[in-house]
């Protein structure tokens, strides 16, 4: 039927803290909406996948992260377009992440993070980041 479906590129933030990874719920005025995320947004056209995920944190979460390593690009064909999602491993650098435009933001054990209900294009990530193993601060910090 519609051979030229949308491409929407975004970038996800599966940002990790003593352990744990950062995923947020999207806000009940949202298309997709009560399905988990990795927090992030679109990409503009003058950026760059990962600056493009340093604005939306900062916009989103009120916060300041570091992206370290890309954990994959995942494709999924939504009824308004197609969503081709990166998803980058980030660090907290600055500041807590505060709810502006999701419902919740929750910290998990990677490990737990399959049990949520994630957005169809978040789950080959998730699945993915369930497996890893993050470390922990130490207790002599």
């Amino acid at each position: 039927m519609d051979s030229e479906r949308k491409i929407i590129n975004v970038v996800g933030a599966a940002i990790v803290k003593d352990g744990t990874v950062l995923c947020a719920q999207r806000g009940p005025d949202k298309s997709l909406a009560g399905y988990w995320e990795f927090p992030g947004g679109k990409i503009e056209p003058h950026e760059t996948p990962r600056q493009a995920l340093h604005r939306e944190i900062e916009e989103e979460l009120l916060c300041d992260i570091e992206v370290a390593d890309e954990v994959c690009t995942s494709e999924y064909a939504y009824d308004f377009g197609t969503v081709r999602l990166t998803t980058f491993i980030c660090h907290l650098h600055n500041g807590t992440p505060r709810l502006t435009e999701h419902t919740a933001i929750q910290w998990m054990e990677p490990a737990a993070m399959p049990q949520l209900n994630w957005a169809p294009v978040d789950r080959a990530a998730a699945k993915l980041i369930a497996t890893r193993t993050f470390a922990t601060k130490s207790a002599n910090v």
